[in-house]
């Protein structure tokens, strides 16, 4: 239910964002290339289990629904990270990301990536569909909210 209630609130929060939106602009094309760097630290974040740039690179609301489908906080996922009970020992992205951008301080990236390792100490080894929700603030572009959706058939 809270999975639903943050999917709609993602929805009704990104609606004017999406309205706003204007495809092929130069400035979207420079959005695009920041929110693919700031994916690749976060990815080498991960990997590297690196929670000062984690907590940078997190909002302080950030929620992340996992592929078991648990909502954990910013808090929970640092706890995480600093215990060893989520690790990620791979994070391949099997096609480039697919970046959206919405009034240049908002993007979304869809992108199917196999992980390996552990997720809030349980095994997690497969393909995923990920989704990410980048905000752009005054210490630069924040991740705000992502999901791992397990790929079961193609």
């Amino acid at each position: 239910m809270k999975a639903l209630l943050l999917a709609g609130l993602i929805g009704f929060v990104a609606l004017p964002f999406a309205l706003s939106q204007s495809p092929g602009s130069a400035d979207n094309k420079t959005v695009e290339q920041e929110v693919r760097a700031a994916i690749e630290q976060y990815r080498a974040a991960l990997l590297k289990r690196d929670t000062a740039a984690l907590e940078r690179i997190w909002t302080d609301d950030y929620t992340f629904i996992n592929g078991s489908g648990k909502v954990l906080s910013k808090a929970e996922r640092l706890a995480n990270a600093k215990s060893g009970s989520t690790n990620l020992d791979t994070i391949k992205q099997e096609s480039e990301a697919k970046v959206r951008v919405y009034a240049s301080d908002v993007a979304i990236a869809i992108s199917h990536v196999t992980l390996e390792g552990q997720y809030s100490g349980k095994a997690t080894s497969g393909q995923f569909q990920s989704s990410l929700v980048w905000v752009k603030g005054p210490s630069g572009w924040q991740l705000a909210c992502n999901q791992i959706t397990p790929i079961t058939s193609h």
